[in-house]
């Protein structure tokens, strides 16, 4: 069931699997660059299913149904959403114990999250096609991408889920991508200081990144499993679905087991 969730004068879209569970951290989903609630479908629903653990997605601003985003974003957006808005997303919706699932975009949010002061309950980290740093193949992909919502069909098929924050998410997310000084956008800093477990997946295809960017997590990070998949690109819970749900449901279980 969707719902929304107020901060402030604004309201957030959000959905909950198995909300009545509450001995189990809950599982909080930070959706990608173009993405929102409903786009992650039922994988939400599978997981927590599997691990018992409640589910929160929720829709960030200027995407879904959530409130408009005013544009032009900043290219520090990921940073505001990971500093501000999820820590009060959090404590509004009564969150004491967490992990976080980000895919893409929302991996890099929960990364900046994940290495900063306001990490009180979290239990652990999982991420997807994560971005540390720009690197060129981003940018190339990113431009195909306004080809595509400019000349063909991508903006028909985002207007299903964001209707009327279709353009605010798209322009939001792909002119700064596209900005000349993201190039040098870096994250890496976050890594040193993330101190619970983490679990870093990317498909070995992926199109807007390399596998550099799952190396460096793997360096920096003190308590970190990788997950290399093969025949995969840049959604690894819709293209190898069986396989992310076991590795990631195995993680999960084991912060349970130890909590």
């Amino acid at each position: 069931m969707t719902d929304f969730l107020k901060l402030n004068s604004q309201k957030i879209e959000i959905q909950w699997h198995r909300k009545e569970e509450k001995n189990r951290p809950v599982l909080i989903f930070l959706h990608e660059g173009l993405g929102c609630t409903r786009m992650w479908k039922n994988f939400p629903e599978k997981l927590s299913g599997l691990t018992g653990c409640p589910a929160l997605i929720f829709s960030r601003f200027g995407y879904g149904s959530s409130d408009p985003c005013p544009l032009p974003w900043k290219i520090n957006f990921m940073h505001k959403e990971a500093l501000r808005i999820l820590p009060n997303i959090i404590k509004k919706a009564g969150i004491k114990n967490y992990i976080l699932i980000g895919h893409s975009d929302g991996g890099s949010i929960g990364i900046i999250f994940s290495g900063s002061p306001y990490t009180k309950g979290l239990k652990g980290l999982i991420t997807e096609a994560a971005h540390v740093f720009c690197e060129q193949k981003s940018v190339e992909s990113i431009k195909q991408a306004k080809s595509y919502y400019e000349h063909k069909d991508l903006k028909q098929r985002l207007e299903k889920y964001h209707k009327g924050n279709t353009e605010n998410a798209f322009r939001g997310w792909n002119d700064v991508w596209l900005a000349p000084k993201f190039i040098n956008w870096n994250i890496e800093k976050y890594l040193n200081k993330i101190e619970i477990p983490m679990l870093a997946i990317q498909g070995k295809n992926d199109q807007y990144g390399t596998v550099k960017q799952i190396r460096s997590i793997q360096r920096r990070v003190k308590h970190v499993k990788t997950c290399l998949i093969d025949d995969c690109s840049h959604s690894p819970h819709f293209e190898q679905q069986k396989i992310v749900l076991n590795v990631m449901a195995e993680f999960v279980q084991k912060i349970v087991i130890h909590e």
